[in-house]
């Protein structure tokens, strides 16, 4: 019953909202674990509270938060087309305000908390110099996990990083010197049989391109081993990159290019974040708070 549910629904946003085939899938996924997780409960039958433990189960699994964030999205318009089809009589979709992405964003390292996780790696071997580099160039960088699996050895000079992102949009970020050198140990000792220019700047012990999931897993590692008590991912790094450029006085309007975003109100939400942190660094100090 819940399936023919989500495949009106899926036609529906195709057809009419024009959604890009991505996002449809995305809510595709989104409805699917929902129904999954009300044991295909009969939407009828949905109270609003199940929403909020859906939320709540999401957040325990440690999903990021945009991810969460589009998933509310999903639902709302989900139950919004129910309601539209008269099979519901209320709309659950309105009890919830859809969250700004800047209130769910999730941890941000300090500088001592990124200093002690790119320490981890030992650069003796080749997954060591490897994960040193690619730790080095997510901080360096901010980009996207996904954009540096697809990195080729030529996109990499001296100073700058030329990175593919969302839409296939290329652009340009600037490289410190100490991922450039990470870099540079990496292939000149752990890398010597890569000649062609084409060939992927990251790879498996196998010599296959590396994927998103086993970065993921290399940044969970270190971060253990690091005693770094925050969940964190690989977007951490993206997040920390941002939040300590702002920190330290950079223009929204060159972070955003660095990172990627279309939208100014995007990168917009590291202003709260930096603004908390003033809060409670002025109520700490100040002698009279």
């Amino acid at each position: 019953m819940a399936e023919r549910y989500i495949l009106d629904f899926l036609d529906y946003i195709r057809s009419e909202k024009g959604l890009s085939p991505n996002t449809i899938e995305a809510y595709g996924r989104d409805i699917r674990s929902f129904a999954a997780f009300l044991a295909n409960q009969d939407w009828k039958r949905v109270e609003p509270g199940s929403i909020l433990q859906f939320i709540s189960h999401l957040k325990e699994k440690s999903f990021a938060s945009s991810s969460i964030c589009r998933t509310l999205v999903a639902v709302k318009v989900f139950f919004r087309f129910l309601k539209k089809e008269g099979e519901i009589s209320v709309d659950l979709g309105q009890y919830f305000d859809t969250p700004k992405l800047w209130q769910l964003i999730p941890e941000v390292l300090s500088t001592e908390e990124v200093n002690a996780l790119l320490a981890q790696p030992q650069a003796k071997d080749f997954m060591g110099a490897r994960d040193k580099a690619i730790l080095e160039l997510l901080y360096a960088t901010g980009m996207r996990v996904s954009e540096l699996c697809h990195l080729k050895i030529n996109d990499l000079s001296d100073t700058f990083v030329k990175v593919r992102g969302k839409g296939n949009k290329e652009r340009v970020i600037p490289v410190g010197k100490k991922a450039i050198e990470a870099v540079d140990l990496y292939l000149s000792e752990f890398r010597t049989a890569a000649q062609e220019e084409n060939a992927p700047l990251f790879v498996s012990q196998r010599g296959k391109p590396i994927d998103r999931v086993t970065v993921w897993s290399r940044v969970k590692a270190y971060a253990n081993a690091a005693g770094i008590q925050k969940s964190i991912s690989p977007h951490t790094l993206r997040h920390s990159f941002a939040t300590h450029l702002l920190e330290n006085g950079a223009d929204l309007r060159l972070i955003q290019d660095m990172l990627g975003h279309e939208d100014i109100g995007t990168t917009d939400r590291y202003t709260h974040v930096t603004g908390s942190r003033l809060k409670a660094a002025f109520k700490a100090f100040h002698p009279r708070p």
